[in-house]
Parts: structure tokens; C-alpha cells; sequence
């Protein structure tokens, strides 16, 4: 993510916040570059393991020590992927992936727009809502104003 990328999506933001977005996304991606080197450490540490069990045939805990590292391999690989999928879509939509929760890419396709469509919508589009039926200003005279007539009239 830029700051180009926030200032088109959110052209009233202000250099603060700007930087604030900034902060928090990098240390995102710091945080998934730790969880990808640690995975990475792990499935090698996996594949070696599994190397060295594959050289000893026969033991008979060998079969269990082997589904269980294949079972964590196979977690890895799917893990990476998923990970890897929501950045695709991330990258797509200008969505950021950490907020991307969805297993398929059409889901994360359909999240993500959702998301945009939320973050598109203007504070200007909720209607009106009266407080106990009563008009509260004429539309030419400004607040101020009114409340200081009312408190004159009651004080007068």
C-alpha cells in the first residue's frame, strides 16, 4: 500500500492519518514476513525431518512420526497459499489483505468489494431523522442564534 493508494481511496484524510494507515501496514507486513520466514523454518525443518525418516524404514513409530509430518506440511503449503490468494486479491482491489477472512478467491473477490462499498459510502446518505416531530430551525436563522433568542425570551 502508498500513500497514493489512501489518498485516492480517501481524499479527505489528513497527513496524520495518512502516516497512522502507513504505521499500522507496515508493521502488518513486517509481522507477515516473521510468520513467513518462521513457516518457511518450519517446512524446511519438516522436510528434513521427513528426509530422515523416509532413510529409516521399518521403526514402527516411523509411520506415525510420518503422517504427522506430512499433516503439518501439507498445513504449511495450505496456509501459504491461502495467504498468497489474499494477496492477489488485495493487490486487485486495493483492499488491504489483513482484513481479507475468505478461503476461495471469489469470496475474497466478494468481501473485498464489500469493503470498498462500505468504505465508499458518504456520511451525507443516512436520512434525516426528526427528534420528537419538532422542526428545529427555519433554515435561515443559525443555531446560535436561535438558542440565544430562546435563552433571552426566558431570562427576559
Amino acid at each position: 500500500m502508498q500513500r497514493t493508494d489512501i489518498t485516492a481511496l480517501f481524499p479527505e484524510a489528513t497527513k496524520e492519518q495518512i502516516d497512522k494507515l502507513m504505521d499500522i501496514n507496515g508493521s502488518d507486513i513486517n509481522k507477515a514476513k516473521g510468520d513467513l520466514t518462521s513457516l518457511q523454518s518450519a517446512l524446511s525443518a519438516a522436510q528434513t525431518e521427513l528426509a530422515a525418516l523416509k532413510a529409516k524404514p521399518g521403526e514402527s513409530d516411523l509411520a506415525r512420526q510420518l503422517k504427522a509430518v506430512s499433516d503439518e506440511l501439507a498445513s504449511l503449503k495450505q496456509a501459504n497459499t491461502l495467504r498468497e490468494l489474499r494477496e492477489k486479491v488485495s493487490k486487485a482491489t486495493g483492499v488491504p489483505a489483513s482484513l481479507l477472512t475468505a478461503e476461495t478467491e471469489e469470496a475474497c473477490t466478494s468481501q473485498a468489494e464489500a469493503i470498498k462499498a462500505f468504505s465508499d459510502a458518504k456520511p451525507g446518505a443516512y436520512p434525516r431523522v426528526k427528534d420528537g416531530g419538532e422542526v428545529r430551525t427555519d433554515g435561515q436563522t443559525a443555531t446560535r442564534e436561535q438558542f440565544a433568542e430562546y435563552f433571552n425570551k426566558i431570562m427576559g
